[in-house]
């Protein structure tokens, strides 16, 4: 195998390791009735090999085409010296993304053996069993006050969140904490926010279903010990990770749900909402989740689970 070959292939171990393996395909373009690429002229070219080739130095071209596509990666792979990967993320990347099942029950192990929230923090900020630490700048655990009785789950971190190690602290953050401040939440005095994923996917892609796995076990010791009485998931993939619901977002936040894991020892009451993020996107929805917040209002002074000083 030449060099460079080598080279393009361990490249591609990488690009599947930051979670853009779905856009390794041979077929971009579908049929006429389905959804495609808006991809240019230029990019349209560029999937299509030069001269006749193998099956594997096809998928090597459109694999790296699309990752510059999709994830803004501008670097040429014309050139071996750039196709080169730091061996170090190569490795890891191999590593992990071949033995999710091996990682995903290195996680259960250790949130079996945790008894306390500093324990269970500690166990995240030194796992290394998801691929996504690696490439991330901070493990972002949780904010908020551990001995509230509302606990808020979102998907994972993004940029802003990243760089500062606190969940929900960007713009979409912002817009959560005026959001919660009109029903009378604050999570400096009675709620607590974590996420399913500790780390941020990069270009703020959503998790995959093997990194919401692997971090499963920690988000679910994660709530045993809070223990609220009420959970609320902040967007569609909080939701179907913890419910297991194949309904979208839009539907299940018209619901009220029984939540449970293992290490509860009885079921929590779980709600959900649009994620802040969606409604920046779409300012329309504020109205729709303005009534979700006080229908959880509703709950929580009907179940008395803040002060009357906070409602």
């Amino acid at each position: 195998m030449s060099r460079t070959l080598e080279q393009k292939i361990q490249h591609l171990y990488w690009l599947k390791s930051i979670g853009i393996d779905y856009y390794c395909s041979e077929t971009i373009v579908t049929h006429s009735n389905s959804s495609t690429k808006n991809l240019d002229n230029d990019n349209m070219t560029a999937l299509q090999p030069s001269s006749p080739t193998t099956k594997e130095s096809a998928a090597i071209q459109v694999a790296t085409t699309n990752a510059r596509i999709n994830t803004g990666l501008s670097r040429s792979l014309t050139s071996p010296r750039n196709d080169v990967v730091p061996e170090s993320l190569l490795q890891h990347a191999k590593t992990t993304e071949s033995t999710p099942r091996n990682a995903e029950q290195a996680a259960r192990h250790i949130a079996n053996s945790v008894t306390t929230l500093e324990e269970l923090k500690q166990s995240v900020l030194n796992f290394e069993g998801c691929t996504l630490k690696g490439f991330a700048t901070n493990t972002v655990f949780a904010d908020g006050n551990p001995n509230s009785q509302i606990m808020f789950i979102g998907e994972a971190p993004g940029a802003t969140e990243d760089q500062k190690g606190i969940p929900f602290c960007g713009e979409s953050g912002k817009l959560l904490d005026n959001m919660l401040a009109c029903i009378g939440i604050s999570r400096a005095v009675n709620a607590y926010i974590t996420n399913t994923i500790f780390w941020r996917p990069p270009a703020n892609r959503e998790p995959t279903p093997e990194e919401i796995s692997i971090c499963k076990p920690f988000v679910e010791k994660h709530i045993a010990l809070i223990n609220p009485k009420l959970i609320v998931l902040v967007g569609s993939t909080a939701a179907t990770s913890l419910l297991g619901k194949h309904a979208g977002i839009s539907k299940i936040r018209q619901e009220y749900y029984s939540y449970t894991n293992q290490y509860l020892q009885k079921p929590i009451a779980t709600t959900a909402i649009f994620h802040p993020a969606y409604l920046l996107r779409q300012p329309m929805q504020k109205k729709t989740t303005w009534y979700d917040l006080i229908k959880i209002q509703q709950f929580i002074a009907e179940n008395r689970l803040l002060s009357q000083t906070y409602l």
